[in-house]
């Protein structure tokens, strides 16, 4: 894939706060970005090839979460979401996705119990993943299932210019994901960060087959990448 800027990598899969979401839908536009109270519960998916974790929770689109440093202890992976501190927030509510690199230990192909402390304090789990798990090279996309119609895309580059989601259309086993151009003449940082887009899908997805998704659009030529865990 292309990348803005001059990327240098920075650390992959660090679980700092370099992770951002594009594309999200408006969940309640009004609503208070302070906190998790009155919004939907934190969802996760695996990413990477089992490397890391796609995390989503609710609040302000204009103030992305910090994430801390995670934990794994007896098949438990704790994590701090919270708000940045001394920023003013826009009061809409929407998905923002946070990638989390795993701490050496965890088995991808075994149940993951997920505790997230902070702003954002929940828990929840991911069944292992089954079969033979495609790792893909260093900052190349993944994509994982946070939800039955919740498609997490992973993606590599600036961290102030991450990919823009125009539409997701499922068809059997395929997910057609498709990215906006960006933006003629946008200055963009030159890091390597992990940038997470939260993708609503439609249409209808083979439950049986094991599901692709092609990315295109802006940064990607008709990537094909494999989509972790079940709708």
């Amino acid at each position: 894939m292309m990348l803005a800027g001059c990327a240098t990598p920075s650390g992959a899969g660090s679980g700092s706060a370099a992770p951002t979401e594009s594309g999200s839908a408006s969940a309640s536009p009004g609503a208070s970005s302070g906190g998790a109270a009155g919004t939907d519960d934190v969802e996760a998916a695996w990413l990477d090839g089992g490397r890391g974790v796609g995390l989503v929770t609710y609040g302000s689109s204009s103030c992305l979460p910090v994430v801390g440093e995670p934990t794994y202890a007896d098949g438990v992976l704790t994590v701090d979401i919270s708000d940045p501190e001394g920023e003013a927030c826009t009061r809409d509510l929407v998905p923002r996705g946070s990638y989390v690199g795993l701490p050496e230990g965890v088995d991808p192909t075994r149940e993951l119990e997920i505790v997230v402390t902070g702003t954002y304090a929940d828990d929840t789990d991911l069944d292992g993943l089954e079969g033979e798990i495609a790792v893909p090279e260093e900052f190349a996309p993944s994509a994982g299932w946070a939800d039955d119609d919740m498609l997490l895309v992973l993606s590599w580059g600036s961290s102030t210019c991450p990919p823009v989601l125009e539409s997701a259309e499922a068809a059997g086993a395929e997910v057609q994901v498709r990215f906006a151009e960006p933006v003629a003449d946008q200055v963009c940082t030159a890091d390597m960060a992990p940038r997470v887009t939260v993708v609503m899908v439609t249409g209808d997805v083979d439950d049986d087959a094991a599901v692709t998704a092609v990315l295109s659009g802006g940064e990607f030529a008709d990537v094909r990448v494999p989509v972790l865990g079940r709708a």
